[in-house]
Parts: structure tokens; C-alpha cells; sequence
């Protein structure tokens, strides 16, 4: 079996930060440490098989098929593999719309 190793860029650390802390803002310390430890066992399980993330409809309907997704609900962890590497790009609550972080980040 083949692994991948995953590699999470400093913005999607910086997504991971700002959902933390938004969590235990609006929520509790307890659930801002559950929703980490799933999201990190999200990107850690992307080590053994990347290529289970589906494309994003946003991009696909432009014709870049570089980027994938895998879901937490309601979050989306964005990823590109390349080789044996696996790049998390972007973690965001799936209920925010997407148009603007993607062209910020993959569109420049």
C-alpha cells in the first residue's frame, strides 16, 4: 500500500486556528478540542488513500481538476496531491460560500 505524506499549509493552519477558536467562542474549550482532533484525523487518513476526495464543483466547471475535498460536516478540508505528497490548502465551514476564498487562493 502506498503512503502519501500530508503536508498542511501555513493558511489552512491559519483556517484550523480561526474554526478553533470560533468553536470555543460559541461553543466550549471540549468541543473546539473534538472538532481539532477530527479534523486532523480528517487530513491524517488522507495519508492512506487521497485519491478518495472528490473534485470541487466549484472548480471542476472550470476546467481545473487539481484540487479535491473531503467533508467533516459541515467542514471541507481542500487538498491537492501531488506525487506522494498531499497539500491541505484550505479548512472551512462548508456553509460559508466558497467563490471569494477560491479565487483568492487557487485563481491568483
Amino acid at each position: 500500500m502506498t503512503t502519501y505524506r500530508v503536508r498542511i499549509v501555513q493558511e489552512a493552519e491559519d483556517d484550523l486556528a480561526e474554526i478553533i477558536e470560533f468553536v470555543a467562542k460559541h461553543d466550549s474549550i471540549e468541543r473546539a478540542e473534538f472538532v481539532l482532533e477530527k479534523l486532523l484525523g480528517v487530513c491524517e487518513h488522507l495519508e492512506q488513500n487521497p485519491q478518495r476526495g472528490h473534485f470541487l464543483p466549484e472548480l471542476k466547471s472550470l476546467g481545473i481538476k487539481s484540487y479535491r475535498e473531503v467533508h467533516l460536516k459541515p467542514y471541507r478540508v481542500i487538498y491537492e496531491l501531488i506525487g506522494r505528497d498531499v497539500f491541505v490548502h484550505l479548512i472551512v465551514d462548508g456553509r460559508r460560500s466558497l467563490q471569494a476564498i477560491l479565487e483568492r487562493r487557487f485563481l491568483r
